[in-house]
């Protein structure tokens, strides 16, 4: 039993832990984003990605734009598309996802008004003449007259900010003060909107707001349906549209008891026709509803409203439809952020929330939800918990797969069969959790003596190369000597801040995982580790075993080491904790390898010339902003192997002799096309820059930004400015010289 309370009660703080997100007494961020990912996930996979036909878009796109001009357009040309639109296509329903906030004075009437009234008022003349244009000029009035008595829905916009202000008239609220100021209501509150002028608001059939919501990723999922600004409620543009559609109806707060105040939270709002029936639109705590995304962009049909005013669209593609009127324009567009597309016009979000409410899809996410989700973590972790301390790893391993697929399908069932949205995220994570708490726990505890003893034995030379000596002892010494070696030397770039954000537990945990990693590339590719230095690490090549490819391997092992950094990072930022990056030099030359120390501690390891170069190479990288950097003497050595980008000449502090520096890319032949472009174009810029042709050079710099950006180039560029101000003279050798280490 005392072998049991260790991951048992480990266990239950796991499942503790979860159980208080679920519950939300606090969030965990991971958890949001994975439940995020998990959504957007089961979204993409049950969309029909089919279209729709009774809701189309009508295109403000670049045709539009070239045949009737730039936005905004004429009122008259808008009351012209009004006409066309009812009159020839037979229309059913028209929704504007733009907004007509100023008056229209491009006919010119304003001015004529102004000369009426000061220049010619007394030119009869003239007045008369004003009188008879004035009906044909007054762009608004004409606008407003093609809107009036036709199911036509404008759009506005909310904002919070609080150093803008509102502009044009709101429609009349939806429903009286304090309809929705019930208990466990989150309605949406906003301060300042941007709506239609007043002549058009009050000819229009109705009015709704086109802000979809932004979740903390950045994806718009959700749409307010009612919203409340100045204390009176309004509704969206998707729901005006189809009340609308529905004729005289009145609009209720939906509750699952009779007595609002047991439950405490709205899950539906109803929308009850005088000719019966009831359409109730699911939402949630803060009245908002999941967007029923039926696909991917352009899912619904998309005509040119160019193609409108012309007449050349066939009339059933128009007749009996709901149209919407948005935007793809490139100078226009509204693109949104959503699970189905980055780049996602928004007009199409109002097409999927119209289609949904009319086709009864939106998915269903009431407050009770997190109830459901507390239930679920609550009994998977307690049988989890309680049973596989008690089971062999085979028999655990089949229980955690058991338990994942039974929570994956109830999942899915509650999702595809009955629309009903449930988080799955903390369930996952427990049940993965648990597993791997009671896997690592015998491999942790009951081996610690085993791997104590392995542990100290490799704290000295490499056990792999020790192995490799172990064969003929008396061809290896300890003693010093002088030998042609490659050394390298990496270190954590911004390690204080980053050891400053996190708990000293934390710390230790992310630099043993990341000493971890680099240790294995360093060994993979032969290489004696020399020492950790905090967050530094110091390897050489050639020795004790000698290595005639000591240049390769190192070279090998920096490229490597970014590579497994990338995989590494990514579980480090699952956890919340910072993306690494590292510096990595390395040099090859003559050096003194041998124990050294003391009597009280030894070491074996490097010392000359050679390595304290490497040490300044891997400082100044951050210095041309690459991540790894060659010695001269080293690149030599394999320049018929890797591609490297020579990034300079440079005279580095304690030596006089000025050296060249290089960044290597790759492999021969496994570096890409495009790259070599870009290396070839580089090495003309460089030959400019010591030319002192700096024109050319600049000319180079700027492809190369355009081509890939990079700071190198940026460097480059305010070298240049520095030089035009003041040159560096004919006898310029174009050393950089480093005086700090």
């Amino acid at each position: 039993m005392k072998k049991l309370t260790g991951p048992i009660v480990l266990g239950v703080l796991l499942m503790l832990v979860l159980l208080g997100h679920s519950a939300r007494w606090y969030e965990i961020g991971v958890i949001n984003h994975l439940d995020a990912i998990i959504y957007d996930a089961k979204l993409r996979l049950t969309m029909p990605d089919t279209p729709d036909d009774k809701v189309v878009i009508l295109d403000i796109d670049e045709r539009s734009l070239s045949e009737l001009g730039h936005w905004p357009w004429g009122r008259d040309k808008m009351a012209h598309l009004m006409d066309q639109l009812f009159d020839y296509y037979g229309i059913r329903v028209v929704g504007f996802d733009v907004v007509f906030a100023e008056k229209d004075d491009s006919s010119g009437l304003g001015s004529l008004e102004k000369i009426a009234k000061n220049d010619l008022r007394d030119d009869p003349k003239f007045q008369a003449t004003l009188r008879e244009l004035r009906p044909k000029l007054d762009y608004d009035a004409r606008f407003a007259d093609a809107v009036k008595n036709r199911a036509v829905i404008l759009g506005f916009y909310l904002s919070s900010n609080s150093e803008g202000h509102s502009i044009g008239v709101l429609p009349p609220p939806i429903a009286p003060p304090g309809t929705f100021a019930k208990k466990g209501v989150d309605i949406f509150h906003w301060t300042t909107y941007g709506a239609n002028i007043a002549e058009l608001q009050s000819a229009a059939a109705g009015a709704g707001h086109f802000n979809p919501l932004v979740d903390f990723d950045g994806l718009a999922r959700r749409v307010p349906m009612i919203v409340e600004y100045g204390g009176q409620y309004y509704q969206s543009l998707s729901l005006a549209i189809v009340r609308n559609l529905l004729g005289k109806h009145t609009i209720e707060p939906g509750y699952s008891d009779s007595d609002k105040n047991a439950y405490g939270a709205m899950e539906w709002i109803n929308l009850k026709p005088d000719t019966g029936g009831t359409l109730s639109i699911p939402v949630d705590a803060n009245i908002a509803t999941l967007i029923p995304y039926r696909g991917y962009e352009r899912t619904f049909p998309y005509y040119s409203i160019a193609d409108v005013m012309s007449g050349d669209l066939k009339k059933e593609a128009l007749a009996g439809k709901i149209a919407i009127v948005g935007t793809t324009a490139g100078g226009l567009k509204d693109l949104r952020a959503t699970p189905v597309g980055s780049t996602y016009a928004g007009v199409e979000i109002h097409a999927n929330m119209v289609a949904g409410m009319l086709e009864g899809t939106i998915k269903y996410k009431p407050a009770y939800i997190l109830a459901v989700d507390f239930i679920l973590l609550l009994l998977a972790g307690t049988a989890m918990t309680m049973v596989l301390p008690r089971l062999s790893p085979s028999k655990a391993s089949l229980m955690g797969l058991m338990m994942l697929v039974l929570l994956l399908v109830v999942n899915f069932t509650l999702w595809y069969r009955f629309n009903v949205a449930v988080p799955l995220a903390g369930a996952l994570v427990l049940t993965i959790g648990l597993y791997a708490l009671n896997m690592s726990w015998g491999y942790f505890v009951e081996s610690r003596t085993k791997r104590q003893l392995t542990g100290l034995f490799g704290q000295y030379v490499p056990p792999e190369l020790v192995e490799q000596m172990s064969l003929d002892p008396e061809n290896y010494s300890m003693a010093g000597r002088k030998a042609e070696l490659t050394v390298l030397f990496s270190d954590v770039r911004g390690f204080t801040t980053i050891s400053e954000g996190l708990e000293p537990d934390q710390l230790a945990t992310l630099m043993n995982e990341y000493l971890g990693a680099m240790t294995i590339v360093v060994r993979k590719h032969r290489g004696t580790l020399d020492k950790y230095i905090g967050d530094a690490i110091m390897a050489f090549w050639g020795a004790p075993v000698d290595d005639p490819h000591h240049a390769r391997n190192a070279t090998l092992t920096g490229l490597e080491m970014h590579v497994a950094l990338k995989e590494l990072n990514k579980s480090l930022v699952s956890r919340g904790w910072p993306d690494m990056k590292i510096g990595v030099g390395i040099n090859s030359g003559p050096m003194t390898v041998g124990d050294m120390g003391s009597k009280v501690r030894q070491s074996y390891t490097v010392m000359g010339d050679a390595v304290n170069l490497g040490s300044r190479l891997e400082s100044i990288t951050k210095q041309y902003g690459v991540g790894f950097i060659a010695g001269e003497s080293s690149r030599d050595l394999v320049k018929d192997e890797f591609v490297f980008r020579e990034l300079d000449r440079v005279r580095v502090k304690g030596k006089d002799e000025p050296v060249s520096i290089y960044e290597p890319i790759g492999a021969v032949g496994e570096v890409a096309p495009e790259i070599m472009k870009e290396l070839k174009l580089w090495s003309q810029a460089l030959t400019a820059y010591r030319s002192q042709n700096w024109d050319q050079a600049d000319v180079h710099l700027l492809n190369l930004s355009r081509m890939n950006p990079h700071y190198l180039y940026e460097m480059y560029s305010k070298r240049i400015g520095q030089y035009r101000l003041d040159p560096p003279g004919e006898g310029w050798d174009g050393v950089t010289t480093f005086e700090t280490k």
